[in-house]
């Protein structure tokens, strides 16, 4: 009986599948030739220039997954291939890249991927299973990132069928998980396989510091100027360059990321012609700076692209672990105070829109009043969540009505009274005299633009805010280990959201360092509205789930939405570069320029 149920268990599988979609068909079927929004005859050659929009000013590894130090700007999508690749036209769907086919059990329990035979790392060596299982293992020890274990927590292993067969076996049924896995970058098991010579072993992860990479990506680290800019040399081997995944793909030569220590040094630079492509944050640069010669010449020139994106929820965030922001009142006071209408007319030239919630843009977005699948997951906790949850949706207050943002300072005023704090001897105090004071953090003093005026408002009604600049690798540290009021984060939307909503808002991230969780939120409706969302079955299950957790997220004030905007900026060197007519709606800009555009024929000599 023990050897039929083994056999049972290696028998071989119906390879049929070269994709998965979360919930429906693939947009691309077998045998198709290329996506829709590549050009497919697009020449090889040429180098395309960018600047890095990381907040840190320079790199020090070249290891992307470990916790100390920075690695370069997109090293991980240039260097790591991974099982799957989604396409930028469609949602919940990816298509096989190292993996030649997956296959999904029926009870979901597993995922199985058979791997090219032609997949290769940059040292030539055959991408095996034992690789795979080795960069799962690596990824969830105890030198990367707790994210990955958070996101990975339901792979309860990975087994090594044959040479080329991997399979994930998963805790519960998940349909996420096939997705999240075919995501993972895969890397070879000889890299940093070298002997530490100070104490004779093998060096662990942490470690693998300066080793070069030994991915399967279709570039390779090439010259190199530390502090200054790195630049990335596509292989010209590149093993999956004619697979329809990767045809039209990935055609210069050269990446070259360039580093500036500030947003005015690289707008300068940008007119300077030092750099081919930069994609714009700053309303104002984009509408007021974003001028000169190379513009009036038609060199440079500026485009808005559409997208459908999901909005994300960028948003200042509240450390509930201290007083008085663990007090629910303090908190909704706060954002009240912050005037977004004014903001955008005056500061930012009416070109974003207010964020509203986790999942704007997407299917996921709660609307009006709960619905009978939201309110039944919702009723087993009440005793755990705001009242508020089981009315409308959470709006952010605004300021463009008859009286403007006189009523919103009103009510947050008798909120801080309802919470203790009345104003006495010239500061707003609690029962035990303390001023209400506050800071936010900051690695950019820039910042003080725009929390100035919310600051301004708070004044008015007692609450004294302060701006708190500090050194990146400082404002790093403080943000690992929780040491902070206030802070500012840009939290990237999705059209699927899973595991890793446990890491942002999820009761143990709460209690652990280096995780994402930096509002501390802990709350054990928010757990199991997760944990429902992991495991959802049915899409309609899957939506009450997700629209049910944003209801409760909203409502309890743990984060002050702030604003996104509907386009990609994007100033780029039209003698230079060449492009698809249309962005594909669920690309990013850098991402969109360095996965499909070209060089402009003739563009070096010019």
């Amino acid at each position: 009986m023990v050897i039929a149920a083994v056999l049972a268990w290696l028998a071989p599988l119906a390879w049929a599948a070269h994709g998965y979609a979360l919930w429906g068909q693939l947009k691309y079927p077998p045998g198709f030739a290329h996506f829709d929004y590549v050009n497919p005859d697009a020449p090889k050659g040429g180098e395309l220039r960018l600047v890095s929009n990381l907040r840190t000013s320079t790199f020090d590894k070249y290891n992307p997954f470990t916790l100390r130090g920075s690695a370069p700007a997109y090293l991980a999508d240039l260097m790591f291939d991974t099982l799957l690749v989604g396409a930028a036209d469609e949602v919940g769907a990816a298509y096989g890249l190292l993996a030649e086919d997956v296959q999904v059990a029926p009870d979901r329990l597993s995922a199985t991927f058979r791997l090219r035979r032609e997949a290769r790392f940059h040292d030539g060596r055959p991408v095996l299973a034992h690789d795979v299982r080795h960069t799962f293992e690596t990824l969830i020890g105890p030198h990367t990132s707790p994210a990955y274990k958070t996101v990975l927590a339901d792979v309860a292993g990975v087994d090594v069928i044959d040479e080329r067969t991997v399979r994930f076996r998963f805790r519960q049924p998940n349909r996420e998980l096939p997705l999240t896995v075919g995501a993972l970058p895969i890397f070879s098991r000889e890299w940093g396989n070298t002997i530490d010579p100070k104490t004779g072993q093998r060096k662990t992860f942490d470690q693998v510091v300066m080793d070069i990479p030994i991915g399967s990506g279709p570039y390779r680290i090439g010259p190199v100027k530390f502090g200054k800019d790195i630049t990335y040399v596509r292989d010209p081997n590149y093993w999956a360059r004619d697979l329809p995944v990767r045809r039209g793909a990935f055609n210069f030569d050269r990446v070259t990321v360039k580093i500036y220590r500030d947003n005015t040094a690289r707008l300068e630079a940008l007119k300077a012609g030092e750099f081919d492509l930069m994609r714009f944050f700053s309303a104002g640069d984009w509408v007021r700076r974003a001028k000169g010669k190379r513009f009036d010449t038609g060199e440079l020139v500026k485009g808005e692209f559409e997208h459908r994106l999901p909005t994300g929820f960028q948003s200042y965030v509240l450390n509930t672990r201290r007083a008085p922001l663990n007090d629910i009142r303090v908190r909704q006071a706060l954002g009240l105070a912050l005037d977004f209408e004014w903001m955008n007319q005056r500061l930012f030239y009416g070109s974003y829109r207010r964020v509203r919630g986790l999942f704007g843009n997407t299917a996921c977005a709660a609307e009006g009043e709960p619905d009978a699948a939201q309110r039944a997951l919702l009723v087993p906790w009440r005793a755990h969540i705001p009242p508020e949850v089981f009315g409308p949706m959470a709006e952010p207050p605004r300021t463009d009505g008859p009286t403007g943002l006189r009523d919103n300072l009103k009510r947050a005023q008798a909120l801080l009274r309802e919470a203790g704090w009345t104003y006495r001897d010239g500061a707003l105090r609690n029962a035990q005299g303390q001023p209400l004071v506050l800071e936010y953090l900051d690695s950019n003093e820039a910042g003080a633009r725009v929390v100035t005026p919310w600051a301004r408002n708070l004044a008015r009604i007692g609450v004294e805010l302060r701006f708190r600049p500090v050194d990146f690798a400082l404002y790093q540290q403080r943000l690992r280990t929780f040491d902070f009021d206030i802070i500012s984060l840009a939290f990237q939307g999705t059209h699927s959201p899973g595991a890793e909503y446990a890491d942002l808002f999820g009761s143990v991230a709460a209690r652990t360092e280096d995780s994402g969780n930096f509002s501390g939120l802990a709350n054990p409706a928010v757990d199991d509205l997760i944990a429902r969302m992991v495991r959802a079955q049915t899409e309609p299950d899957f939506l009450a789930a997700c629209r049910a957790l944003e209801r409760v997220i909203a409502h309890s004030h743990v984060l002050i939405p702030q604003w996104y905007a509907p386009t990609h900026r994007l100033a780029y060197n039209a003698w230079r570069l060449a492009r698809p007519d249309q962005m594909p709606p669920y690309a990013s800009g850098e991402g969109w320029a360095i996965e499909t555009w070209w060089a402009q024929p003739g563009a070096a000599r010019r």
